[in-house]
């Protein structure tokens, strides 16, 4: 059986962890409002690590950088598929 103060810290952990829930989906529709192509994972991850003190200007900067770097990698690989079906 649980104690009155167990019971009361369980009560208070879920009420915690449900009001995060909300706040992440919330961040995750303003993500999708803005469309900024982040999962909820990737966000919860830039969440967390702004959290922590990183800028979030700098954060978002390496992200779009990332994303280009992702993309010019994959152009010749879609340059070869599409001179191959040409």
């Amino acid at each position: 059986m649980v104690s009155g103060s167990g019971a009361g810290a369980l009560a208070s952990a879920a009420a915690n962890l449900n009001a995060v829930r909300e706040t992440m989906d919330v961040n995750l529709e303003i993500s999708r409002i803005l469309n900024t192509g982040l999962d909820m994972e990737t966000l919860s991850i830039c969440v967390r690590l702004c959290e922590q003190g990183i800028n979030p200007e700098a954060l978002s900067s390496s992200i779009k950088e990332l994303r280009k770097v992702t993309e010019a990698l994959k152009a010749p690989e879609n340059m070869t598929s599409y001179l191959e079906t040409s």
